[in-house]
């Protein structure tokens, strides 16, 4: 587990035993402090927060807090050489730690004093209540390893906003807001999302919805460019080019299929094909809708057998030609383009260079492929070696697996370029991106997000580079096994050590990618991303504060959730998105349930709770 912040509290537990850090059930005049347990009905254990040093010379230290008291963790230098907690000192070296990790071992840490080195052990660790006790650093004593434990997380629930459906006499449907005492409009109102409605009876798996059923991939609810989706997804995407969302199906029989959004929250009843798929789309295709060229018009792009295939939106509203354009004969899944895999091979499509035209970058077996999309929208065919031998799945390039070892593009260095930025066992390696397109030999920079820092997988795990602050550097953000973890970058392609920004959304807390969904989406419109969940009572937001840093979740939607009284919504069956429909610029929630497609819209600034 990465260094909690400041303002976390936790309990620090010593591994070996399982005991907690506290004072003696019947405090001491010394301070002396022991490992204890703390059982149930009992009175609650000690909890601590730590302070980063200002300015610590030999790397990050901190000052260890009592977070009820506020004495702070201290080494008096007496001859037995037992810790207290004592009266803050400021600037005294004898109050400062480093939180050094255990080599190999995910979430465990020595504590170690910032004057001689000397660690926090027991003086008698089979003993109950236990002096703790500072001795020399032993690698392989087990009495000198802890861990950290996030206090249970405090959250809070909006009210629900409740809607009145209107009937028109054209058969168009809307609603509006029943009056409640409970409501106020306010010019800055904190995010609030309505109450669910069914506003589609198709696209769901039910038999009377169209009994849709995933046979491919699935996108991200993120949507980001890049995602890709299977035969029998459902997603959102702007396929007109008005600035809002409308419903996307991919059917095995008919090819891309629409239900255009009419920016008050509902749908077309009509289902409309937007794109002839080939004559026998393979289950292996896949598919987004996007706008390549820059022009604010949406393509239709589809990984085929013989490689990439483009339709672009014509004046008539539709995809030309049928089964798309051959553009590129390499990133598909067939021999002859390349024999990309979906379960080995990721593929992207974004803009490398900075130029507003999307690239296709792809990580095979040997290393890295790049094909730039030139001024007249044209890929350029890939060349005969990669352009970076690291990042692929044989050992050779790595041994990257797509289920353990996320790898993503974004700009590390502000200079408009995209660089590679990958999550393997040991930790975080990046590729810079020079002027002339070129990829640097990848660098080691992080020791964290690896699978040896207990970041098992891609799924239950979710790592993400994103800016946290207005006009920052790209950060890295992950939902690990404690909670919310946030690696601060530098804007030079290095990020600073992990912290604990929010003890909430981890596995700890309940969180499983079997039942659940996290991700990173700007629900405010402030242009900082809010982490999202959607747990068992609904969907949970803890709002970005601007500065790395979030608040506590808050249940804002009490639905999409999957608990059978939020809605039993399951991962595989039921894809949940955030998307714009209205065309306001805030995200709304839109979930294909059973019976069809459900929407919880987003009233931010609008109206709040008292």
């Amino acid at each position: 587990m990465s260094v909690p912040t400041e303002e976390m509290k936790l309990e620090i537990v010593h591994a070996a035993t399982g005991k907690t850090l506290a004072t003696k059930a019947a405090p001491s005049a010394d301070g002396a402090l022991v490992v204890r347990d703390f059982p149930d009905g009992g009175p609650s254990p000690d909890q601590w927060q730590l302070s980063p040093v200002p300015a610590a010379q030999d790397g990050p230290a901190y000052v260890i807090r009592n977070a009820v008291g506020g004495k702070v963790l201290d080494n008096p230098a007496a001859a037995n050489r037992g810790v207290r907690q004592w009266d803050a000192a400021a600037g005294k070296k004898g109050q400062q730690w480093y939180v050094v990790p255990v080599e190999g071992e995910a979430g465990l840490y020595f504590i170690e004093g910032a004057t001689d080195g000397a660690v926090l052990d027991l003086d008698d660790p089979g003993a109950d209540d236990t002096r703790v006790v500072l001795r020399e650093y032993d690698d392989s004593a087990e009495s000198q390893r802890w861990r950290f434990v996030p206090a249970e997380p405090e959250r809070t629930s909006d009210l629900a906003l409740h809607w009145a459906p209107l009937s028109h006499w054209n058969g168009r449907r809307s609603w509006r807001l029943d009056r409640s005492a409970a409501l106020r409009p306010v010019p800055d109102a904190t995010p609030s999302f309505s109450d669910v409605l069914l506003v589609l009876k198709r696209f769901g798996s039910d038999q009377d919805a169209g009994r849709w059923e995933i046979d491919g991939a699935n996108p991200s609810p993120g949507g980001q460019p890049g995602w890709w989706a299977g035969l029998g997804a459902r997603f959102l995407a702007d396929t007109t080019g008005t600035g809002r969302a409308d419903i996307v199906g991919l059917k095995p029989a008919k090819g891309t299929v629409t239900s255009f959004g009419k920016g008050d929250g509902t749908f077309d009843d009509a289902e409309r094909v937007l794109h002839q798929g080939a004559p026998s789309p393979s289950p292996a295709d896949l598919w987004t809708v996007v706008d390549t060229t820059g022009d604010g018009k949406p393509d239709v792009v589809v990984l085929a057998a013989d490689g990439v295939r483009v339709s672009s939106h014509d004046d008539a509203g539709t995809f030309a030609p049928t089964g798309g354009k051959q553009v590129l004969k390499a990133f598909g899944h067939g021999p002859q383009a390349g024999g990309w895999l979906a379960d080995k091979h990721p593929r992207f499509l974004a803009d490398t260079t900075g130029d507003g035209r999307l690239d296709i970058v792809g990580f095979h077996d040997d290393g890295v492929w790049v094909s730039l999309q030139d001024e007249e929208g044209k890929f350029a065919p890939i060349a005969d070696e990669p352009v970076l031998r690291a990042f692929g799945h044989d050992e050779a390039a790595g041994g990257w697996l797509a289920d353990k070892h996320p790898r993503f593009l974004a700009d590390t260095t502000g200079d408009g370029r995209l660089d590679i930025i990958g999550f393997h066992d040991d930790g975080v390696w990046v590729s810079l991106q020079d002027e002339e397109g070129t990829f640097a030999d990848p660098l080691y920079i992080l020791d964290d997000f690896g699978t040896e820092r207990g970041w098992s997988s891609v799924e239950e795990y979710p790592r993400f580079p994103v800016r946290t602050t207005d006009g920052g550097a790209v950060d890295i953000v992950g939902f690990g096994p404690q909670g919310v973890v946030l690696s601060r970058g530098r804007g030079d392609g290095t990020f600073e050590p992990p912290k604990l920004v929010l003890n909430d959304f981890g596995l700890a807390q309940g969180w499983t990618s079997g039942k659940h969904l996290r991700l990173l989406a700007d629900v405010t419109g402030d242009g900082n991303p809010d982490v999202v969940g959607f747990g068992d009572e609904g969907v949970w937001v803890s709002h970005s504060r601007g500065d790395g840093r979030f608040e506590q979740a808050q249940l804002v939607c009490r639905g999409f959730g999957y608990n059978e009284n939020a809605g039993g919504w399951r991962v595989d069956r039921h894809p949940r998105f955030l998307a714009d429909i209205t065309g306001d610029g805030r995200v709304d929630i839109v979930g294909f349930g059973g019976p069809g497609v459900y929407v919880a819209r987003n009233l931010f600034r609008r109206f709040r709770t008292r």
